[in-house]
């Protein structure tokens, strides 16, 4: 990616739509026609021996894209089975229109029931619902996504997977599972984040020569990054460059029985590139850091007092990997959070600021939904609901910059567009993760970069490292610390 990918809500993109009938001239069966022929181009590139296709439509336009679709297959000589869930035709235009034609050319319908198997098919088309989903699927709408689920066949999903929210990336389990997502005008960013990303799967675009001007005409709603974007933040260094130019980063942590959490923060620190890492933590863990990375530089400290005495050589605060809860941890965390020092605030740092609700402005928050929900007083479903509006309100109560993991994770910030982090995997899902993260984002923020710049790159510095090592050997069994040699390699872009 070479750029950035605007994003946008279903309200923006139904705007663009509306602008192109009423001033460029397209008019709103073409447009559906356009959209049926990109999706059908591409289930020909993506399955080109498939001979037998069932479409799956609804009694709106999603429904007329495929009853299109479906035409277009039956005169290139497939063979295609229409399913729909009642013998009504679709009111709407353009979908009754579509559906007239689909009529008029031999086509036929079958009409499904709960309980019935889908026609058997070498792929899937799904037109149910679209973004024009207002309420959740049931009934025969659940029945046929339910269907389409367990037809072991591959899955290609019109413009959004029937079932799935568009804007904040929601679904209950009565969503389609597709293994391709032909999306049109403009990208919807719920396709990006939380269950979108594990539902849409590959997800490509077709304008569908919609004029530029017409389908950026509003402002994006958020913005989508990936790997090839680091060198936007990470620029090389100068020649004559000495530590002192790269920032100090002291890392507070390790409670008892949490030693690797702050070592695994010191040390991807380093790999990203902080001049100086020191550890301010526990007596215990000294000497196996000093041990096994002699670079970072660990302090036993006990009291505000010892850890003000290396803060006030610190650029940058990350607080938080293996804190713990303990009166320690919490003599450790008021000091540093009153230290006024710009921080990065994750783990046991972000529990103990849910008790206190203390304002830290420019600030890093990286919370995961469980961390997120304790700090906004609710639940993980919630945070999940809407994972934009979980993180911009996590932004106003606490007044800064957050980084709201899971899958797509989002950086929000006061008065920014919102990033989407378009990297990752699920082999993230393991312990100490978060802590590499920290120390990522802490390291950038030392370097110079603005605290909503360092918590963008630090984000896709980290999903992106991730995914190299999981294309090494895999997802299940990655570790916190096979990020750290790609970490180094990709803060050199």
């Amino acid at each position: 990616m070479d750029k950035p990918l605007p994003l946008y809500r279903c309200e923006d993109v139904r705007a663009f739509e509306a602008y192109a009938m009423q001033h460029d001239g397209i008019d709103a069966y073409a447009l559906m026609s356009r959209a049926a022929a990109a999706a059908f181009a591409r289930m020909k590139l993506d399955w080109p021996m498939a001979r037998r296709v069932c479409v799956v439509c609804g009694r709106g336009n999603n429904g007329g894209d495929g009853f299109v679709l479906a035409r277009l297959a039956r005169m290139a000589g497939m063979q295609v089975a229409v399913v729909v869930g009642t013998s009504e035709p679709p009111m709407v235009e353009p979908a009754a229109r579509a559906f007239s034609h689909w009529r008029e050319t031999g086509g036929e319908e079958i009409v499904f029931s709960p309980g019935d198997a889908l026609p058997d098919a070498d792929v899937i088309v799904d037109a149910l619902f679209g973004i024009g989903l207002s309420r959740l699927p049931e009934g025969i709408g659940a029945a046929l996504i339910g269907a389409i689920n367990v037809s072991a066949r591959p899955v290609l999903a019109i413009d959004v997977p029937s079932g799935l929210d568009a804007d904040s990336g929601s679904a209950t389990d009565v969503a389609v599972k597709a293994t391709r997502t032909v999306s049109f005008i403009a990208h919807k960013r719920g396709l990006f984040t939380g269950r979108g990303r594990a539902l849409a799967g590959p997800v490509e675009l077709a304008t569908l020569d919609v004029p530029l001007p017409t389908r950026t005409a509003r402002s994006p709603a958020a913005w989508l990054v990936a790997g090839g974007q680091l060198g936007r933040w990470l620029r090389p260094r100068e020649r004559d460059a000495h530590k002192g130019d790269h920032g100090r980063v002291l890392a507070i942590g390790g409670d008892h029985g949490y030693g690797g959490a702050i070592r695994l923060c010191a040390e991807s620190a380093l790999r990203c590139g902080a001049g100086l890492v020191t550890v301010a933590t526990r007596e215990s863990h000294v000497a196996p850091m000093l041990a096994a990375r002699p670079e970072a530089m660990p302090h036993t400290v006990n009291d505000a007092l010892a850890l003000s005495a290396l803060a006030r050589h610190a650029d940058v605060l990350a607080l938080g990997p293996g804190l713990g809860r303990s009166e320690w941890s919490q003599v450790l965390f008021h000091a540093a959070v009153g230290f006024g020092v710009p921080s990065v605030i994750d783990a046991d740092g972000l529990n103990l600021l849910a008790i206190t609700q203390t304002r830290v402005p420019g600030a890093v928050l990286s919370p995961h939904p469980g961390e997120a929900a304790r700090l906004l007083g609710t639940d993980v479903p919630s945070i999940e609901r809407d994972r934009f509006a979980a993180a911009q309100a996590l932004v106003e109560r606490f007044d800064a910059v957050v980084v709201l993991k899971g899958a797509g994770s989002i950086v929000a910030a006061p008065g920014e567009t919102p990033v989407v982090i378009g990297a990752g995997n699920p082999g993230m899902a393991s312990g100490g993760m978060g802590d590499v993260l920290t120390g990522a984002i802490a390291a950038l923020r030392a370097q110079g970069l603005a605290p909503f710049d360092a918590a963008c790159a630090g984000a896709l510095l980290h999903s992106a490292a991730a995914d190299a090592a999981a294309r090494e050997s895999g997802e299940r069994g990655l570790l916190a610390s096979d990020l750290f040699p790609h970490l180094r390699r990709l803060a050199n872009p």
